[in-house]
């Protein structure tokens, strides 16, 4: 035991003020998980929980449960079999169809739910057209309800499968020739290729994918919401604002919490269990498809497009320039100017983290506290907003009600809420949730800076500051435009931890949008929703060319 903590210690003392002051910066970022999970203790034998108990409780974790099986199901066939065909058939339009399979991925869950409802609930074209069409009045007919649990797992599956086909395509584009040509010689069919060798080499990426999506399902609130829907992340809303009960909703997010953290140490564990090595073997061709089955892939392809982003996008722009005399006032710029100002300050201060974090793991390699604070200040994408908006909330608002108590004993004034009450404790709870998208990005453009590169301008008498300004920015500033990019966008979709932190009187384009849609004006959101769509367009598009140009150099 003294040997380690003499390590320990020793480690610590290795760390310059940079890292301690990175260090303060991380706990305070993990300030909100210990807030949620402190809740646990705090025992389960209030009025809420023993009316969540006898009521909804169950239904939440059914519902749930449901959920992210369907989702996980909807994912898994529509992202392996896009995949599938993209990487390893060749048919007319494949290379377009493989840069139009990603723009789903711009389409939030909750903005899709909205197009959907409005174009086939009862009021909508579709069901209007059949009355229209067969003369039919309301109960001579059956229409699916879209709004249920499973019209909600059909519009996530719609718009989270590009994490699975994202990473499967990549998985089955770098599959070795040689292990199909020796399946070939031993007279494995292409169907039973696919199943024995190509779908279990790739399992790794597609487990990957799916984790990601599940945690984005989990994460999800406004189409739940909307859809009405009893689930966990509905329901620590529902307890904190509607009950009053901040308790009882930690209680429910660290339950929540829990889910996330099995949900990611189980795909980390299969993942490190179904490891393949290939080597560096000639890639494998891809399959000539007979005319019937080109026609079957192409419709494939088009269908899954169509459904999960050119349909809605043309309904939402006919909602916006057709149904709207005035789509863009005074309040959507305003909203527009809270929105972008939200995101911009986000950007700015993520990347700034972002870099710290960077290079304190680059000129500190070898020390493992400094890993071990990257690793953690990683870990935030995992939290659903939902989540971190009850972990921000308690600790801000006691430091705030601290704060006015010593000001009006020392001054009889009281400042009011300056923490909780301000921009601030969003901008905190974006930085949480969005720093690993940037770090993860610095981090992959660091690796392809040769570490010589700081060696030989160290011994040329620059410092670390300088090396970083002249050497390693010019290097990976493009890197550094898409990770502000990616976190801009992700700000303006953020729906839950904005709804609950916002200050009084600010609104942004996405709750305006929910208020909207929540109350049955869905062209009146479409202009706010389709501005949202447009932004989400740009880094989506970078991401593509980035992953097209990666498989080009690899070809």
């Amino acid at each position: 035991m003294m040997p380690i903590l003499s390590r320990i210690s020793l480690e610590c003392r290795q760390l310059p003020l940079t890292a301690w002051l990175l260090l303060a910066v991380l706990l305070a970022f993990l300030t909100p998980v210990f807030s949620v999970f402190s809740s646990l203790f705090a025992g389960f034998s209030s009025a809420s929980w023993q009316h969540l108990l006898d009521t909804v409780l169950a239904q939440y974790v059914v519902n749930s449960l449901y959920l992210v099986m369907g989702v996980a199901v909807g994912v898994s066939i529509i992202g392996v079999t896009s995949a599938w065909l993209v990487a390893r058939c060749e048919f007319i339009g494949r290379k377009l169809f493989a840069w139009l399979l990603v723009l789903p991925l711009a389409m939030p869950a909750y903005i899709i739910a909205y197009t959907y409802t409005g174009m086939l609930d009862f009021s909508g074209p579709l069901q209007s057209a059949l009355r229209a069409a067969f003369d039919w009045s309301y109960g001579d007919y059956f229409f699916p309800e879209i709004k249920s649990l499973g019209g909600a797992i059909c519009m996530m599956s719609l718009v989270l499968y590009p994490y699975v086909y994202l990473l499967a395509r990549r998985a089955f584009a770098s599959q070795s020739a040689s292990l199909f040509e020796a399946a070939q010689l031993s007279g494995l069919s292409a169907q039973q290729q696919f199943f024995r060798l190509s779908l279990p080499m790739a399992r790794p990426a597609i487990i990957a994918g799916m984790a990601l999506a599940l945690m984005e399902t989990l994460a999800d609130y406004g189409t739940v919401e909307y859809f009405g829907i009893d689930v966990f992340s509905t329901g620590i809303f529902r307890t904190w604002f509607g009950l009053g009960d901040a308790t009882a909703a930690s209680q429910l997010a660290s339950i929540l919490l829990i889910a996330v953290i099995a949900l990611l140490c189980l795909e980390k564990m299969h993942r490190r269990k179904a490891a393949f090595v290939q080597g560096q073997a000639k890639l494998v061709q891809r399959i000539s498809l007979k005319p019937f089955s080109q026609a079957l892939a192409i419709s494939f392809c088009v269908s899954v497009i169509s459904l999960g982003f050119l349909l809605p996008f043309i309904q939402l722009s006919y909602w916006t320039f057709w149904q709207n005399t005035a789509p863009f006032n005074q309040a959507f710029w305003q909203l527009s100017f809270n929105s972008l100002l939200l995101a911009a300050l986000t950007a700015m201060a993520t990347i700034v983290l972002a870099v710290a974090f960077s290079y304190l793991q680059r000129f500190m390699r070898d020390n493992p506290i400094s890993n071990a604070m990257v690793f953690l200040a990683g870990l935030g994408y995992a939290l659903p907003g939902t989540i971190i908006a009850i972990g921000v909330m308690i600790p801000f608002t006691m430091l705030d009600k601290g704060l006015n108590a010593i000001s009006e004993s020392l001054f009889s004034v009281s400042p009011g809420l300056i923490f909780s009450g301000s921009l601030f404790i969003l901008v905190f709870a974006y930085l949480i949730r969005f720093l690993p998208i940037a770090l993860g990005s610095l981090q992959t453009a660091m690796q392809t800076i040769d570490p010589a590169l700081d060696d030989a301008a160290q011994n040329l008498g620059e410092t670390k500051p300088r090396i970083i300004a002249k050497v390693h920015l010019p290097l990976i500033k493009s890197s550094l435009f898409a990770a502000a990019l990616l976190v801009f966008v992700d700000t303006l979709k953020e729906l839950p931890a904005t709804l609950a932190l916002r200050p009084f009187n600010f609104n942004t384009l996405a709750v305006r949008s929910f208020e909207l849609a929540n109350d049955e004006r869905l062209a009146a959101a479409a202009p706010a929703v389709i501005m949202i769509v447009l932004a989400g367009l740009l880094p989506v598009i970078l991401l593509n060319a980035s992953i097209h140009q990666s498989e080009k150099n690899n070809a």
